[in-house]
């Protein structure tokens, strides 16, 4: 990770720390929206399940913060895969804090962290086509479409098989 945390001076990147495990359950635990987009994130939604994510996520994932109150309001990180070239994008903001443009900030900040590292040569996310809210923040954000991955992954909880919106970022287009 660099030696200073991502931010535009509204929203501040900063690594997850222990202590933020309670904060994480409240975030968590529950939400509708975050429930039913994203199938991996257990409900009910535990503090050993927070410790465990804070424990698993390494340098590649940060708490979004707000900097008027240093309010923890999600999560944004860049997983990158075995070569180091290519990073999938992953982003969950807490139901109080939707709608005012922090996650699309969130994520040109970690789309600039990721693409100043050595080698990258892509960033990539994929949302449930249905998913409107975070189609709408990656095209914002600057990504472009790049088409449908059809019937991509089984969602258990939607009870279906999803299809994916497919966005990409490469180095030198505008985040």
């Amino acid at each position: 990770m660099a030696a200073k945390s991502p931010t535009d001076g509204i929203i501040t990147l900063r690594p997850w720390q222990p202590s933020d495990a309670a904060v994480i359950v409240e975030c968590v635990d529950g939400d509708p929206e975050i429930t039913r987009w994203l199938d991996q994130v257990p409900q009910p939604y535990t503090l050993a399940d927070a410790e465990g994510y804070i424990a698993g996520i390494g340098k590649e994932a940060f708490a979004i913060t707000q900097d008027a109150t240093g309010m923890v309001v999600g999560s944004v990180g860049a997983h990158m895969n075995d070569t180091g070239d290519v990073a999938e994008i992953g982003y969950w903001l807490r139901r109080d804090a939707r709608g005012r443009g922090a996650t699309t900030r969130a994520l040109v900040l970690i789309a600039g962290w990721a693409l100043a590292r050595e080698g990258v040569a892509r960033l990539q996310l994929r949302a449930d086509t249905e998913n409107e809210p975070s189609r709408r923040v990656a095209e914002r954000a600057g990504f472009t479409f790049e088409g449908v991955l059809r019937s991509a992954y089984w969602n258990p909880r939607l009870g279906r098989r999803v299809d994916w919106a497919m966005y990409s970022l490469l180095p030198g287009e505008p985040a």
